[in-house]
């Protein structure tokens, strides 16, 4: 269904000083606009724009019929509009009159109950027929003499109760994707509200004073002025003194119902509610505030001022971000497109990334005050946890006289042993060399860790370029890494099995038997001289007047290291008056 076109001098009155200006700016914008929905969320300008809110039943869809003068919103029961309908008017010099969907480029819609199809076909391909909501924008543009250059986003109406396939939170999603609009203080608000109820119930009035409590950016409309109970006017509700708005209200007057289903122009709507407003009574003197074409000026003029008062910050933004991709796409560099060059470019990046990871082992690359990185981490690893961690290990913890007293009945068997025999002290030992296995693993793991972060840190600025190759080289270092910490870990395992495997007993450090027995005796002997030495009266030692018997009478002990069971170095002991010396090869305890 095609209305005839409205006359010109209906809702767009184009004489206005702000045509001029809005005809060139705001097309711009709509460019602009078309521009950052390509990027989708991904988009931090905020463009300047008109969003049109209200309940249900409202007469939004009408208000925006009334500005295009044509039928193209879908119409029904409930919710209709169930996502943001971002509706561009562009004034043309020209009496063809069409649409353009975003997402049907180049497709143009003469017929605008067509129109009304593909907003009902998109919104179901994305939200399905039953009533769902989607916040997935639907671009329209429409060319036509008989408007003026504005932009509006019709969103969905607020709703109290789900129906269909709305969610149970309907209520609070709708408010939240409305927000969403509105909070950007780049956006005017349109808030839409029937005048056959209480305006200080509004729903639309609500959630765009939480948005912009001052007022300042929100146009109030009030609809239905024509079915209001006798008696009633919104003289008051139009002049603001009821609520306050800084850019005022404007009465329109919508279809009915019944003039919808009689198919009923929008031309003859208008021509109708500008002989409504001319011969009321109460609203013949407020001409400025009632009327669709009014509505229409207002928001041009509105529009085009606040794209005025943003233009600057908007620039601005819009300069830095453009000088950002600038630096972004430089640093990608030179796009190469034969094979030789792509391998050349490979090669050079994988070069750098090699003398980038010896750079920072070596600390030739990133001198850091913050904290060790690179091999000066490694170093400390090795030289202070590592070392600490091996101190830490007690040898002769969980060691106790039973353990080893246990050990040397076990290995004597049924008979008692003259020798203490090698087989318990090697158990014993080796049980406290296992000891040293976690300290060392956990070393090699510290080393892994490490020399993953340096991995991480020499990824050269070349392969910013290349994400894909980025993500991969990291994978193949990891790899890599991983593949060596096992042998790794097998061979500090094997060294400290060699380490069980034969007990270094001719370390000098190694006190053994004669050693430990020679101890002793030096501990006895120097406990014996305050009581055998004669002193002088006054106190003066004379040694060499100590009695020879006790010089000579000094202990010796000497136990020899034994190989496989046999002497090889004779011991002695010495022997006073009664004693016997001990036979060769003789251990004496």
């Amino acid at each position: 269904m095609a209305d005839d076109p409205v006359a010109p001098s209906t809702p767009s009155v184009s004489s206005s000083a702000a045509a001029p200006l809005g005809s060139s700016v705001i097309p711009i914008v709509n460019k602009l606009q078309d521009i950052f929905a390509q990027l989708g969320s991904q988009s931090t300008i905020e463009l300047p724009q008109v969003a049109v809110v209200g309940s249900q039943s409202s007469g939004k869809s009408s208000v925006l019929e009334a500005l295009v003068g044509r039928d193209f919103l879908p119409r029904g029961s409930g919710i209709c509009t169930r996502r943001p309908l971002v509706l561009q008017l562009l004034q043309t010099n020209t009496d063809k009159e069409y649409g353009e969907f975003l997402h049907l480029p180049g497709k143009k819609f003469y017929d605008f109950s067509e129109i009304r199809r593909e907003i009902q076909s998109e919104t179901e391909r994305e939200v399905g027929g039953n009533k769902g909501v989607s916040d997935k924008q639907i671009r329209l543009k429409i060319f036509s003499p008989n408007v003026l250059d504005i932009t509006l986003v019709d969103l969905p109406g607020i709703t109290k109760v789900p129906v269909g396939d709305q969610p149970s939170d309907i209520e609070a999603r709708i408010r939240t994707m409305i927000m969403s609009y509105i909070k950007v203080p780049s956006c005017l608000i349109l808030a839409v509200t029937p005048a056959n109820s209480d305006l200080a119930n509004s729903d639309a009035l609500q959630i765009a004073g939480n948005a912009d409590p001052d007022g300042v950016r929100t146009i109030g409309v009030i609809t239905k002025l024509d079915i209001m109970d006798r008696g009633t006017d919104a003289r008051n509700l139009l002049l603001g003194k009821v609520i306050p708005l800084r850019l005022g209200y404007v009465g329109v007057v919508n279809r009915s119902q019944e003039d919808i289903l009689l198919n009923r122009s929008i031309k003859d709507a208008l021509v109708d509610e500008e002989k409504f407003f001319r011969t009321h009574p109460v609203y013949n003197g407020l001409a400025d505030r009632c009327g669709i074409a009014q509505l229409a000026k207002k928001l041009n003029q509105v529009l085009v001022q606040h794209i005025k008062a943003v233009f600057p910050g908007l620039k601005s933004r819009i300069s830095a971000a453009l000088v950002s991709v600038a630096k972004e796409h430089a640093s990608y560099g030179e796009i190469t497109e034969s094979k030789a060059g792509q391998g050349a470019l490979l090669l050079n990046i994988l070069s750098k990334y090699c003398e980038a990871f010896c750079s920072m082992v070596e600390g030739k690359n990133e001198k850091s005050t913050n904290k060790l990185l690179g091999g000066a981490r490694i170093h400390y690893i090795f030289q202070s946890i590592y070392v600490k961690s091996l101190e830490e290990v007690d040898p002769c913890e969980d060691l106790t006289d039973d353990d080893i007293r246990t050990a040397i009945q076990n290995a004597t068997g049924p008979r008692s042993a003259v020798f203490v025999p090698d087989v318990p002290f090697e158990v014993l030992i080796r049980r406290q060399i296992i000891r040293l296995l976690d300290p060392s693993l956990q070393c090699a793991r510290f080393i892994y860790d490490e020399l993953v972060e340096i991995s991480h840190r020499c990824l050269t600025n070349e392969l910013q370029r290349f994400p894909v190759l980025r993500k991969r080289l990291d994978e193949v270092i990891g790899n890599f890494l991983r593949e060596g910490l096992e042998p790794s870990e097998t061979i500090i395992g094997h060294l400290i099995n060699i380490e069980m495997g034969y007990i270094n007993t001719s370390h000098p450090n190694f006190i053994g038997g004669s050693k430990a027995v020679e101890i002793a005796l030096q501990q006895v002997k120097s406990s014996r001289i305050p009581s055998t030495v004669p002193r002088l009266k006054d106190g003066v030692v004379e040694p060499d007047k100590a009695p020879p018997s006790e010089k000579t009478s000094k202990s010796r002990a000497f136990l020899a290291r034994h190989s496989n069971g046999f002497l090889t170095e004779k011991g002695a002991r010495p022997s006073g008056d009664g004693e016997k010396v001990a036979p060769p090869g003789m251990f004496l305890f």
